[in-house]
């Protein structure tokens, strides 16, 4: 066995030293531990080097978890085992652990020293800033460890179990960070999935109170209408009683009459039609289904709906779609597209009151369908065209605008696999190019057409 003086010991440390500091320089996380016990087993010249972190075990032991294993031609598999009856435990206690052989004598029931043919044993733990212990750093050789080879393992231990803790802790920390940044991102993307889910019920209770104020003008001449013919009734019966009966009283009131069935019938019509556009429209906002639909008379249909809002705004919408134009969207999330950009033309497009147009285009070319929603009213600023899409940026602020309809808008398109741009220049009014497949897949695919 060869002997070297302190000199030599000296010179052998300092060279492993600046050796493996600088292959674990850059290193960080399962890396650095990996370089460390590969370049500390060639240093030690041992057949094993583990870095570990302690842990609790199931049977409420304490334990150790492998960071990085060497086993003297290459990386072992990561385990878990007990700290009970092995030397590492001893180490956790934050005392040197030597053993220059006879390891498996001194650790009988240590099968894992069994499977390893282990001899000697040198082992150091990882403390941290806190004074705990985090883990251990152990060299393991299936021969005895002389005198000058402990003195050496014991200075590059020493030395990076500090390093090794140092990097325990780093780990820990960007844990504990990366923990709350993901608790933090949940929170807040509930808040917005619940802010958004908030904007769509308001959206839905304007829509309702518009249509609620659309019906009661039909539904009130219609009720003017039959207290006209009930009184026209009362008339008739009276001539129909009177001794001599005039043909054209007869034919007066019969007109009469019917000026005002009709007047009612037209009229009960006209509730009937928007109350079921917009009961079409609430049933789809609800239902993810997806469904053939005749696409003019369906966006038609939505248009009916919100002609309360639009016509308060001064709007006329103009539909360029052709009839047979018959795609398979899911009719709810299309409908909220097609909801938000009305409402949105309707607050935004004609701010001065003069109102103007709007029209709405489609075709389709090779499995797609593109649609274009355009108004020629007041255009977008640059910086509102680019922030858009952003959730809760508003030029609404404080006049109940709550930033939301368009990020509902491209957030639903990615939904359905398409994409939506807007092209705009101040005082050149907007327009926005939505494209879609012809056919969206679903979780539910429906066959009607609506």
């Amino acid at each position: 066995m060869q002997l070297f003086d302190a000199n030599d010991a000296r010179i052998l440390a300092e060279a492993a030293l600046r050796s493996i500091t600088d292959s674990t320089a850059r290193a960080r996380g399962d890396e650095f531990f990996r370089v460390l016990v590969r370049d500390l087993a060639a240093a030690l010249e041992v057949t094993y080097v583990i870095a570990g972190r302690v842990i609790r075990m199931p049977d409420g032991h304490e334990g150790i978890r492998t960071l990085a294993v060497w086993g003297g031609e290459d990386f072992l598999p990561n385990m878990d085992y007990s700290l009970e009856h092995t030397p590492c435990q001893d180490v956790t206690c934050q005392s040197m652990c030597f053993h220059g052989s006879g390891i498996q004598q001194d650790y009988p029931l240590d099968t894992l020293l069994v499977d390893m043919q282990a001899e000697s044993y040198v082992g150091m733990p990882m403390v941290g800033t806190e004074g705990t212990t985090l883990g251990i750093l152990s060299a393991i050789d299936t021969k005895p460890i002389d005198e000058n080879k402990r003195l050496l393992a014991l200075s590059l231990l020493s030395i990076f179990t500090a390093r090794a803790a140092a990097e325990l802790q780093h780990q820990d920390r960007e844990h504990v960070l990366e923990e709350k940044v993901m608790h933090r991102t949940e929170a807040l993307r509930a808040a917005q999935a619940s802010l958004v889910e908030q904007e769509k019920m308001a959206a839905l209770g304007s829509l309702v109170a518009g249509v609620a104020h659309e019906v009661n003008t039909p539904v009130g001449v219609a009720l003017t209408a039959a207290s006209a013919m009930s009184s026209y009734t009362g008339q008739l019966l009276s001539v129909l009683e009177a001794p001599k009966v005039s043909r054209s009283d007869l034919v007066n009131l019969a007109s009469r009459l019917n000026d005002a069935a009709a007047l009612i019938e037209q009229n009960l019509h006209r509730a009937a039609d928007l109350i079921g556009n917009f009961k079409q429209l609430a049933v789809d906002q609800g239902s993810e289904h997806v469904s053939t639909l005749a696409l003019a008379d369906y966006v038609q249909g939505v248009v009916s709906a919100h002609s309360p809002e639009l016509r308060k705004a001064g709007i006329k919408v103009e539909l360029q779609i052709d009839p047979h134009l018959r795609p398979r969207l899911p009719p709810g999330k299309f409908s909220q597209v097609l909801s938000n950009l009305l409402m949105n033309a309707a607050r935004h497009a004609y701010p001065d009151g003069r109102g103007g147009t709007v029209t709405v285009s489609a075709v389709a070319a090779e499995g797609w369908l593109e649609m274009h929603f355009t108004d020629y009213g007041v255009g977008l600023a640059p910086g509102v065209r680019e922030r858009i899409y952003e959730p809760f940026f508003t030029t609404k602020r404080g006049q109940g605008g709550s930033g939301l309809g368009m990020h509902i808008v491209y957030t639903i398109m990615q939904q359905m696999g398409g994409t939506v741009e807007v092209q705009s220049q101040p005082g050149e009014g907007c327009s926005f190019r939505l494209q879609l497949p012809l056919e969206v897949k679903g979780p539910a695919p429906g066959t009607g057409a609506v």
